[in-house]
């Protein structure tokens, strides 16, 4: 069994200049809420242009953010040098995606050298609750020696 990937001394830095990178986050209106070693939140406000017909958020953006937040949270336990990609996930639909702010909480359930096993879980906040409307299990790979960090 490899040894467990200790966090790098800048990795909060690390995952916010990735993220910062990410033109499609940005457009969604993604931001960084915590970062912290095999672990990351994402928050993304409500938004009409990002919903399905029946006013939901569209589970494509769902998805997507919960897989950007299974990527950092691996990203945290990766080499300064390499950077991160989703090799498979699965999500699963909890609930309609209807309220004021989705977040994506996910952290690391099995690190590795290559391959790192992530899970998410999606929440939609109002008025100060939250409901689980969706969970996200991703595979991550870390990218190494080829010229790619981030």
């Amino acid at each position: 069994m490899p040894p467990t990937p200790s966090p790098t001394s800048d990795f909060r830095e690390r995952v916010r200049a990735s993220l910062a990178k990410q033109h499609f986050m940005t457009t969604l209106g993604v931001r960084l809420v915590r970062v912290e070693p095999g672990e990351v939140e994402l928050s993304m406000p409500f938004d009409a242009r990002l919903t399905q017909q029946h006013g939901y958020l569209h589970a494509g953006a769902l998805a997507s953010v919960l897989d950007s937040a299974c990527g950092y949270a691996a990203y945290t336990l990766m080499p300064e040098d390499a950077g991160v990609l989703s090799v498979e996930f699965k999500l699963d639909l909890l609930a309609p995606a209807e309220g004021d702010t989705f977040v994506a909480r996910a952290r690391v359930v099995k690190p590795g050298r290559t391959i790192t096993v992530t899970r998410a879980e999606g929440f939609m906040q109002r008025a100060g609750t939250e409901r689980l409307v969706a969970t996200l299990g991703g595979t991550m790979m870390c990218l190494r020696d080829r010229g790619v960090a981030g």
